[in-house]
């Protein structure tokens, strides 16, 4: 058996699908598996196009040719995914061979489709890995509107079909996974497999340990940061508004600064806002290397994470995982009962704030900075959290055993999912305490 994967990045790019997909690969192969990963030659953020094909940690990667008119626009777009759909097929078809298992992932938007179909023909085993759910994404943001009818409606129905078809659909959320038995998926093709973070690599630093305090002129500030993409699925109206509040006595003095690392659209637009207002507390610094994120993340006392409520169950800000694993304590801004959101509230790491209540964002950023115990307290849960259930070595274990049970055509219980996420209760204390710490 080999195992083939497809996603339109891998190592050595950056982005957020490419390091999930470069530590199970890496993990895998160090485990004695087969791996063979079908990628583009692009990177990301522009850049040198990488080489047609190489070896990486026991991993063979082929890289196919696409056309790279990048983000440009939604036409352009369309014709990257169109070259790589096509030059999917062709290399899946030459290297698929029965009983081989292969895992698409998300990027582009249904490759599925392909995969389904090549898969199908080579007598392989398919198993989707969806890190979101499109084109319902696209719909939620309004995102192509004119294409609504005329292209999303034939392309949800084939993606559909390809879902239902997969020998397994592993969801990183259980609000996916119901998601994905609204569209007629089986319950006993859907597996829970969370996102995860690097324990080993990303560790808790002190503030006075931290290189970024000093270099970034934060010493001696209470640090509230958001680090990575930040795009059209996440607010900053309601940042916005906390931000103009803290700029200003008395809540000034508390001396809270904002730190945003990372890019996007929405970065940019806020950025430019507040340079436009001149807030002095609101810092901006690009994306940090992957091996710098044990600093970069433990520079922060309290991390942003934030989700759209209407895009629950398509998308999971998997940031959590790793402002955890640097055991930080994260306030989360979105739906209250969202993935995020019981993360926090059930394991008491944090507080979570509806969008549009600035009061609630400045009143639980203040709380925080005047209890530094709790919320050192709440970053150690984090860390504990993490170490428990969302660990890189944990992750990779749970994958080798959904594909030795692909692999073997293990059945599961009809009536139920494949969940590898701890079962979490609610409490009641734990609620409470989530909603905003003491002070």
């Amino acid at each position: 058996m080999r195992l083939i994967f497809i996603n339109r990045f891998f190592y050595p790019d950056h982005s957020a699908t490419s390091q999930m997909l470069t530590d199970l690969a890496f993990g895998l192969a160090g485990k004695g598996f087969d791996v063979t990963i079908i990628t583009s030659r692009l990177r990301y953020e522009p850049g040198t196009q990488l080489a047609a094909r190489e070896m990486a940690n026991g991993v063979r990667i082929e890289r196919i040719w696409t056309s790279k008119f990048g983000r440009g626009g939604l036409a352009f777009r369309a014709i990257d995914y169109l070259t790589f759909y096509l030059a999917v097929a062709w290399a899946l078809a030459r290297f698929a061979r029965r009983d081989d298992v292969v895992v698409a992932m998300t990027d582009p938007p249904a490759v599925s489709v392909v995969a389904a179909i090549i898969a199908r023909w080579r007598g392989a085993r398919l198993v989707n890995w969806l890190q979101d759910v499109f084109p319902e994404v696209a719909e939620a943001l309004k995102v192509g509107r004119e294409a609504s009818n005329v292209v999303f409606a034939p392309l949800r129905a084939v993606r559909n079909a390809s879902l239902r078809c997969a020998d397994m659909n592993a969801a990183i959320g259980e609000l996916m996974a119901e998601r994905l038995v609204s569209l007629g998926v089986k319950r006993n093709r859907i597996a829970v497999i969370s996102n995860w973070a690097d324990t080993d690599a990303i560790r808790p630093l002190a503030v006075a340990q931290n290189k970024y305090r000093s270099d970034w002129n934060l010493t001696g500030k209470f640090v509230i940061a958001y680090s990575g993409n930040l795009g059209r699925a996440h607010d900053i109206e309601t940042l916005l508004g906390a931000i103009a509040v803290m700029a200003k006595p008395p809540a000034r003095a508390a001396g809270v600064c904002w730190l945003f690392i990372g890019g996007g659209a929405r970065y940019q637009q806020l950025k430019r806002e507040t340079e436009r207002q001149g807030y002095d507390n609101v810092v901006f610094h690009p994306y940090q290397s992957r091996d710098a994120l044990a600093e970069s993340l433990s520079v922060a006392d309290v991390h942003i994470v934030s989700l759209l409520p209407e895009l629950e169950g398509l998308i999971v800000p998997s940031k959590i995982y790793g402002i955890a694993a640097a055991g930080r304590p994260a306030i989360f801004i979105g739906c209250p009962k969202g993935e995020v959101a019981r993360l926090i509230t059930q394991y008491d790491c944090g507080a979570v704030v509806a969008i549009g209540d600035v009061l609630a964002l400045v009143e639980t950023i203040n709380a925080f900075a005047r209890d530094r115990d709790l919320c050192r307290a709440m970053g150690d849960r984090a860390r504990a959290m993490c170490e428990e259930n969302f660990n890189k070595t944990k992750a990779i274990a749970t994958w080798q055993r959904l594909i030795e049970a692909t692999a073997r055509s293990v059945a599961v219980d009809e009536s139920a999912f494949t969940v590898f996420t701890p079962a979490m209760p609610p409490t009641a204390d734990r609620q409470e305490s989530s909603r905003a710490p003491a002070g």
